[in-house]
């Protein structure tokens, strides 16, 4: 069409505006379709929070194949996820950069909650509560615990941040039986829980522990103990664990230091899934940590364990850790003691050992790192168990199996392993840190 110099200017004109008016049609489709993803984002989040408040175990377990598809976003996002600015100290440890180097950390303390890792990452505890207070270390009546103790902390129905009031000793005379939505928190204090039962973590949800020493504990139990405001029941005889996982889910536990416990110093069993273990200091104990019930209870096969930036210290023996059926991530530990093996299982486990350190001991009966509890060497022959980037020493080494099935290992895969050569400032402070009001901890 031939456009003439007069109506040229106008012609020029009419053409911006269509097109501007184009560009409006673009932007306002977009923005439409911005605030409906938005609207079903917070749709979403909602949905996920109710579900935490109708809390049913059997619902709240994460179906490993979707964990897997899952992994490589939540690596990749980790970092940005938990960047705190001017905060970040650079050490290499994704858990302490995330919150250590804030001078303010205790009037941030629930910050902690966003840097957990691993499969037991979206453990929150008690974020959303208020802070409780513990005043009284006593433990004088299990039914009917006193206001400022820990154990009235622990039972109640919402979420709380639990925090101590000054040093303390805390011996118990039946299991600490906790509800959900709990964070005991033993930062800036130094509290032991010792000499007593200790702790149970039993058809709960959302459980972060973090800063306690936990040790010489002891068998109880033919007692009743209060588990919520509204319920008690009686208690057969405990273990001894320093802490027991029962049947839980999205739990963290985090720079603690456990050892000489009458059974396990961490067990988790019958279904417990979604869990953390990182930053712990592990001493003088025979059977370390157990993960999974038994060879014939398979409900294990949901299990999903990360165990990363611990140190497995001196006097130890076996069991760091020992698995049945689920999937394994353990990641950038130190090992620099153990008389019998580090890792083993049983029941077909998946186990993704990567860039952790393994000092043998000196005896050369017990160089090697693994341990099958099977008696045919072809019944263990299929299950898969890899070492990827390890450092062995001192004549470690590692017995590899399986046919490194890439889907296996991916559901036992939870963060990215760093060079092992790393290993010893990234366990630098596992254990019970030291922290002092207004100054980086």
């Amino acid at each position: 069409m031939a456009v003439s110099r007069r109506n040229f200017p106008l012609f020029s004109l009419m053409v911006v505006m269509l097109f501007l008016n184009a560009i409006a049609v673009i932007g306002s489709n977009e923005e439409s379709r911005q605030s409906k993803s938005l609207k079903n984002t917070t749709m979403a989040d909602r949905s996920s929070e109710e579900a935490k408040l109708k809390y049913e175990h059997s619902d709240s377990v994460d179906d490993p194949e979707v964990v897997a598809s899952m992994v490589e976003m939540t690596i990749r996002n980790s970092t940005e996820r938990r960047e705190l600015g001017f905060f970040s100290c650079g050490t290499g440890n994704p858990i302490d950069d995330c919150w250590r180097c804030d001078r303010n950390w205790m009037q941030h303390r629930k910050r902690l909650a966003e840097c957990a890792i691993g499969f037991g990452r979206n453990a929150i505890g008690g974020r959303d509560g208020k802070y409780y207070v513990v005043t009284d270390p006593s433990d004088e009546d299990p039914v009917n615990p006193r206001p400022g103790t820990l154990r009235y902390a622990v039972i109640q129905d919402r979420p709380l941040w639990i925090i101590f009031k000054r040093d303390m000793v805390i011996t118990l005379k039946q299991e600490l039986i906790m509800n959900s939505f709990k964070t005991i928190d033993g930062r800036g204090v130094n509290v032991h829980i010792a000499n007593g039962a200790c702790v149970t973590i039993q058809f709960v949800n959302n459980i972060i522990i973090h800063g306690l020493h936990i040790h010489d504990c002891k068998p109880t139990g033919n007692a009743m103990v209060r588990s919520s405001p509204s319920h008690y029941g009686w208690r057969t005889i405990a273990d001894g664990d320093g802490i027991s996982i029962f049947g839980s889910s999205h739990i963290w536990i985090d720079h603690n230091s456990l050892s000489h416990c009458a059974d396990g110093l961490i067990d988790a069993i019958m279904g417990s899934t979604a869990i953390t273990i990182s930053n712990n200091y592990f001493s003088h104990h025979n059977e370390v940590m157990l993960l999974g019930h038994s060879d014939s209870y398979t409900r294990d096969k949901v299990m999903q364990v990360t165990v990363t930036y611990n140190h497995f210290g001196e006097g130890l023996v076996q069991r760091m850790p020992r698995c049945r059926h689920g999937y394994f991530h353990v990641v950038n530990n130190d090992y620099t003691q153990w008389e019998m093996y580090a890792i083993g299982g049983s029941a077909n486990p998946t186990i993704n050992s990567q860039g952790n350190r393994f000092l043998a001991p000196a005896n050369p009966f017990a160089k090697e790192v693994t341990k099958r509890i099977v008696s045919p060497e072809h019944d263990w022959k299929h299950w898969h168990w890899r070492s990827e980037g390890d450092l062995m020493l001192n004549g470690a080494y590692f017995t590899p199996s399986g046919h490194g099935a890439a889907a296996s290992f991916a559901r036992a895969s939870s963060l990215a392993a760093k060079s092992s050569s790393l290993v010893g400032t990234l366990t630098s402070n596992a254990g019970v840190l030291s922290c002092r009001k207004g100054v980086q901890c």
